[in-house]
């Protein structure tokens, strides 16, 4: 499981239903160069998920499976889980140095690399998406990473962060980065956000990992 580091940064968040911006500031964290791929969720959990085989990214996993994964793992390598659910609810800690989902702004200020463009490159360079993937999913690393040497943080699939998408409309649901093999062009961008109940699994979602640095 290959991290990178990511630097401090800033980056502007903005909601398209409310037309909310905030900006947040971030300390340097670590993030997985490549979605978990098929062949890893398999080793850790005991079972596949989705259709996809190998160095496929994981898909049609839920938020739940996610988080479940973070800390069946960090069990595992003798780290502390980030993650203690309850009931319907699940709370982090940040202080634990166990694997974890990025936040929205980690995932976008990792994602951007630096740019301030919608993406760190040619599309058809850097990403599956509809237009070049003949509506298929594909290993994880077959496309150019970003300048801080994150692959597939645009196309192939949705990846999962911690946040809330919108609590006040849409109460539960998850915050989903990224773009998949799916869609078209206009939504694989840095700054589009999706959303999904955490307890959906789709076949173009999946997620990768992060760790405080420390």
């Amino acid at each position: 499981m290959r991290m990178i580091a990511v630097p401090p940064g800033r980056v502007v968040l903005t909601d398209r239903r409310t037309q909310r911006s905030r900006p947040v500031g971030l300390l340097p964290y670590r993030l997985a160069a490549f979605p978990v791929t098929q062949a890893q969720y398999a080793a850790t959990i005991g079972r596949r998920s989705g259709a996809g085989q190998g160095d496929h990214p994981v898909e049609s996993v839920s938020w739940h499976d996610a988080i479940t994964f973070c800390n069946t793992l960090s069990r595992q390598e003798n780290l502390t889980p980030a993650y203690h659910p309850t009931g319907e609810t699940t709370q982090w800690d940040r202080t634990a140095d166990g694997y974890r989902l990025p936040t929205e702004a980690e995932w976008e200020h990792a994602c951007r690399a630096g740019t301030t463009t919608p993406r760190y490159g040619d599309l058809d360079d850097i990403a599956w998406y509809r237009e070049n993937s003949g509506e298929q999913i594909h290993n994880v690393g077959e496309k150019e990473p970003n300048a801080w040497g994150l692959h597939d943080m645009l196309g192939n699939v949705w990846e999962w962060c911690w946040d809330l998408y919108d609590p006040e409309a849409y109460g539960t649901y998850r915050v989903l980065k990224g773009g998949g093999w799916l869609d078209e062009r206009w939504s694989v961008r840095a700054g589009v956000r999706r959303k999904s109940h955490p307890t959906y699994a789709i076949d173009d979602v999946g997620f990768r990992l992060a760790r405080n640095l420390g």
